[in-house]
């Protein structure tokens, strides 16, 4: 009888355009995928990525999956195709400093804010909204009272819907991570080369010993998000 150690581990299942087809209803037909990426990394911005589909013209895409199961080169080989694929794509970002300043869920809504106004810039307004995860860090913060100012700026007004794990099983989230985690990942290699003690090129910000052995010995930079733990 075959044990677990020498049980063949599948394949993970590739994401699926299933969850989108159940949003297409009378007066709802673009859909925006969105998902973030660099949330837990101790320097650089957090990332957020868009990737609209037209419910009613839903076309596959091969090989798309959650950013975390690609390697380097095969998302850089996908980032052109699910540009062309989806509707209309976009990636916002929120700096380290905002970070500090907003906390970590301020700073995600306007990174996906950022976004969002850059999807409507090109003339695409999506009817609803596929989210990462179980909260909805995207729209506005809710009022508080009649006397609390309500939120500055434009911001997404589309319903979102979340679900856990949706970069995993929803096409148009994974696409999205793939825009977003190619982009941050640029973002932290021209970071790399200004200050290429901290190791960006590999670690991406994130916290490695490698990385926190390099903050320790020249103290953080003004990419680093300074109201974190950093050591």
């Amino acid at each position: 009888m075959a044990t677990a150690a020498t049980k063949e581990k599948k394949p993970p299942k590739l994401p699926t355009l299933d969850v989108e087809r159940t949003f297409l209803a009378p007066g709802i037909r673009l859909l925006a995928g969105v998902d973030e990426v660099g949330r837990g990394a101790l320097a650089g911005p957090v990332s957020v990525g868009i990737a609209v589909v037209d419910l009613e013209n839903l076309v596959p895409l091969a090989d798309v999956r959650d950013s975390k199961l690609l390697k380097p080169e095969d998302r850089d080989r996908l980032e052109p195709l699910v540009r062309e694929w989806a509707a209309a794509s976009a990636v916002g970002h929120a700096s380290a400093r905002e970070i500090d300043e907003l906390g970590i869920v301020g700073a995600l809504r306007l990174a996906g804010t950022r976004a969002w106004l850059d999807i409507l810039a090109g003339g695409v307004r999506p009817d609803v909204v596929l989210l990462d995860g179980s909260h909805n860090w995207l729209s506005p913060e809710v009022q508080a009272s009649l006397f609390d100012a309500g939120p500055a700026g434009p911001a997404c007004e589309a319903p979102v819907h979340t679900r856990v794990k949706a970069d995993m099983s929803c096409l148009s989230v994974a696409a999205a991570s793939v825009l977003a985690k190619v982009a941050r990942d640029h973002l932290m290699l021209e970071l790399h080369a200004e200050l290429p003690a901290f190791g960006w090129n590999e670690n991406k910000g994130y916290g490695t010993a490698a990385h926190r052995d390099a903050i320790r010995a020249a103290g953080p930079s003004a990419y680093h998000r300074t109201s974190w733990n950093l050591l």
